[in-house]
């Protein structure tokens, strides 16, 4: 029996389940929803192997902080604590970051609230609790406490959400700023290891990960290149290597100009354009994934090195998407956005990070303990996936990109990953609640779910 949150001095104001699970007869934990999703993936025709109940039941409707199995959101400081003194819970859950109220509206005209669904398919599929931070509303809770916390979990997703990466301004009204953002993405960026959970960032979130990555790339350069000396670097070698590299990335992230299909142009990285700008064509509705194909030099003007670098990324590693594309049969995924990721700020990225690796490589023991330690926990590289087309044209390059991290030590490669599409959403762009919820049946003939149910799958493995 579920012992009570009232005997706990931290009491939230609603009644949580102290054990991981809802719909299965034990508690839930890792091994059960690696198994369960395992069994969602491998056919698209077996019967559901949990219990057979509606996650509607205590529920009328289907809402965050309505009650099981949605009654872990942490709205301040008084749920992290409480959350922070169940470690079970966050280690056996999702955590959800919810940086606005809802990703648009709908053909409905419907507020679309998609971690809803994100939270419907985990519990439906594998029994997988998840625990919501709406930041929105709650604001920016510490993230020294927060980032170790979910990271420590099964998996991290951050949503998508109505306002533009490229406008400040679009987020007034929210308790959580564009800043403020920028600040938890980055430091989740940072934050892979061989102990932390997959990330997964949907619409804004992929396009938050994409400014993620500039901001990252040009704090490094920045304090690289106002040190002359380290401690213990005798020679000179190592500050010599990493400000050649960083002299390059700062000369190429200053003239890199991006052109896109309608004539505008964006001039340099600190264009606040520069990483995510207009779709030349909003996008909403199911949409086909194409494998990612290298730009032409010629048309674009796109240097060379960058699409060589990405190029040797995308034969060095697997993305699980371009996986999904080329096995599955054609992957449809519902698109719900008006604003994109610069494929050029992608392919300077990956570039950036790889040059950056390298360099660090020979002189890493020397740099693991100065103050400039925290680029041993940058990305190796960051791979484009796939595109979307209307009829022929290409409408979004960059629809996903797998970020990658290479253990110095280990060699070993962990994986995140970013998707501008919503794979928890099924083709009516309805939040589950509001609509009919979809059956373990439906979920399993849907593209957007399997393709969610594998990122989940494959980042458990690392």
């Amino acid at each position: 029996m579920d012992k009570s949150v009232e005997d706990h001095p931290f009491q939230p104001t609603f009644n949580w389940r102290l054990c991981p699970g809802y719909l299965s007869e034990g508690n839930s934990d890792f091994e059960s929803v690696h198994v369960l999703i395992g069994q969602f993936l491998a056919d698209r025709h077996s019967p559901d192997p949990l219990p057979d109940e509606s996650l509607l039941s205590e529920n009328l409707k289907f809402g965050w902080g309505k009650g099981r199995p949605l009654e872990k959101v942490i709205g301040s400081n008084v749920e992290l604590e409480f959350l922070m003194h169940h470690p079970v819970l966050f280690r056996n859950a999702i955590s959800i970051i919810e940086p606005w109220h809802h990703v648009g509206h709908n053909p409905l005209g419907e507020e679309v609230r998609a971690s809803l669904n994100v939270a419907y398919i985990a519990q439906k599929i594998a029994d997988c609790d998840s625990i919501l931070f709406p930041v929105w509303s709650s604001g920016l809770l510490d993230p020294e406490v927060v980032v170790p916390l979910i990271t420590s979990g099964l998996a991290v997703v951050v949503e998508g959400g109505n306002p533009s990466v490229r406008d400040a301004s679009t987020f007034n009204g929210a308790n959580c700023s564009l800043d403020d953002l920028h600040s938890l993405i980055e430091r989740l960026l940072i934050s892979r290891s061989p102990t932390s959970a997959l990330a997964l960032f949907i619409c804004l979130g992929h396009q938050l990960a994409a400014q993620g990555h500039i901001n990252l790339i040009k704090r490094a350069v920045r304090q690289v290149l106002s040190l002359d000396t380290l401690p213990r670097d005798r020679d000179g070698r190592m500050m010599r290597s990493l400000r050649r590299v960083c002299q390059r990335i700062e000369l190429m992230g200053c003239s890199l100009k991006i052109m896109k299909r309608n004539g505008h142009t964006i001039e340099g990285w600190d264009d606040p354009e520069f990483a995510v700008g207009p779709n030349e064509y909003p996008e909403v509705g199911d949409r086909q994934l194409h494998h990612y194909q290298s730009p032409n030099r010629e048309e674009l003007g796109i240097p060379q090195d960058l699409i060589d670098a990405h190029d040797i990324t995308a034969d060095q590693y697997e993305g699980v998407i371009d996986t999904a594309i080329e096995y599955e049969r054609e992957v449809n995924i519902a698109m719900f956005h008006s604003d994109e990721v610069n494929q050029e700020a992608i392919l300077f990225a990956n570039w950036a990070y790889r040059l950056l690796h390298d360099a660090m490589i020979p002189h890493r023991s020397v740099l693991a303990a100065s103050r400039l330690s925290w680029l041993l926990k940058l990305p190796d590289a960051v791979e484009i996936l796939c595109s979307t087309t209307i009829g022929d044209e290409i409408v979004t390059e960059c629809s996903a990109t797998c970020i990658i991290y290479r253990d110095f030590e280990s060699k070993q490669v962990r994986r995140s990953f970013t998707c501008q599409f919503h794979p928890e959403l099924l083709s009516d762009l309805r939040a589950v609640g509001v609509s009919e919820p979809p059956s373990y049946a439906q979920l399993k003939m849907d593209d957007g779910a399997r393709l969610f149910a594998r990122l989940l799958y494959e980042g458990m493995q690392e």
